[in-house]
């Protein structure tokens, strides 16, 4: 008999409150609260799903016609990584027990990489504006810092894949994995772009010097990526253990890039409303597997610092997530989550250290379940692993608690 279907929705930025922690590690998110926020901007929000599942619940407050639920089952969980990365947020809840990572910048490890590509035979030469320098790799892939994100966070792998192709930049960025603690080694190319765009794009602010990556174009047009995260073993998340037990994982959205899916089916796509359409529609014909979604539309809004915009995506998605509440099982799980914050009202652009709402369906629940906050959300990763009978390495099950009956 199918044990049933697992479907976690990650609604990426939309946090609920700052991490206790925020005052020490981001004081510049001090008072975010990304729901909060927008449930108190005056833009129309039409959320009677969300209401539905506890959104009000964990807040612990209404606001005009949102009000708390009388059944519903829902809690929160903290962070375990550190910082507030859609990365590593979606590694969390895939199971991983984050690394804390050493931030770093290019320059200190450019003579051990250097040596290292040259011992691979690769041919290396040095880019330099002013006393700053990248690393030029075969005349096809520079080196340097991710000037996109949090400085010190990233070490960007960047290539002309017309020229070189995605395996070699692979290769390389595998290299210089080796040689930095930093969170993420980011791998990419796209089509369309030569090394000159690359070095014409070179900036620098600082200590930090790399691609300015949206200003070279190579986002554009055949883009591939390979996100080498610091202390990540995908053998021990959940996507792989269930898999070895012969059930199949189904990823849309930001997650298919991001997380192995072995095996599995994968549904590359940014627009929300076509996302959850085709989850919903595979839904209709799979009666089991684990169904992995990411909406990143909203995180783009919180980017933009634009309330409007970031409404606008839940108000489209709450109408989605109620046709898939519609077409569920009693034994199906739903939950509906996020990986951080990204308050667009709080004075800047990046994403907000904020604790993550925990809203779950079961078809059958007539009760009112608070299953409190979670210390990861790796556990999240934990209780799909436990629905369908294995365990991973970390994190702890919460399955027992949302049992409607």
């Amino acid at each position: 008999m199918s044990k049933g279907r697992f479907i976690v929705i990650v609604l990426d930025s939309f946090g609920v409150g700052a991490m206790d922690d925020v005052s020490k590690v981001r004081p510049q998110d001090l008072g975010s609260n990304t729901a909060k926020h927008l449930i108190e901007s005056p833009e129309v929000k039409i959320w009677p799903t969300l209401e539905k599942l506890g959104l009000m619940n964990i807040l612990n407050f209404e606001y005009d016609d949102l009000k708390m639920s009388p059944v519903a089952i829902f809690g929160r969980s903290e962070l375990k990584h550190f910082g507030a990365d859609s990365y590593f947020g979606h590694q969390e809840i895939a199971g991983t027990n984050p690394f804390v990572p050493i931030y770093t910048y290019i320059q200190i490890h450019l003579d051990d990489i250097e040596e290292d590509l040259i011992k691979h035979g690769y041919e290396v030469h040095r880019i330099y504006r002013h006393d700053l320098a990248v690393l030029k790799v075969d005349n096809q892939i520079i080196v340097g810092d991710n000037m996109e994100t949090d400085l010190g966070q990233a070490i960007n792998v960047v290539g002309a894949l017309d020229d070189c192709g995605f395996d070699k930049i692979e290769a390389v960025g595998r290299i210089v994995r080796k040689h930095v603690k930093v969170a993420r080694v980011i791998a990419f190319g796209g089509s369309g772009v030569t090394i000159k765009d690359l070095e014409d794009n070179i900036i620098y602010k600082e200590h930090f010097i790399g691609v300015d990556a949206p200003g070279s174009g190579v986002y554009k047009n055949n883009y591939h990526v390979d996100h080498m995260g610091y202390g990540v073993d995908a053998k021990l998340q959940v996507p792989t253990a269930i898999h070895e037990k012969g059930v199949k994982n189904y990823f849309y959205g930001k997650v298919e890039n991001i997380i192995l899916n072995p095996e599995g089916k994968n549904y590359a796509a940014v627009d929300s409303e076509d996302i959850l359409d085709h989850l919903i529609e595979d839904v209709k014909v799979i009666d089991e597997g684990f169904f992995f979604v990411n909406i990143q539309e909203t995180d783009l809004a919180g980017h933009a610092e634009d309330s409007a915009r970031y409404i606008d995506v839940l108000n489209k998605c709450d109408v989605k997530i109620s046709e898939l509440l519609e077409i569920v099982a009693p034994q199906d799980v739903v939950i509906v989550m996020a990986d951080h914050g990204n308050d667009p009202t709080i004075g800047h652009s990046k994403h907000t250290r904020e604790e993550v709402p925990l809203l779950i369906y079961r078809k059958d629940n007539t009760k009112l379940i608070d299953i409190g906050k979670q210390n990861t959300m790796a556990n999240v990763g934990q209780t799909v692993a436990d629905y369908f009978n294995t365990k991973i390495e970390y994190g702890t099950s919460f399955l027992s608690q949302i049992n409607p009956k």
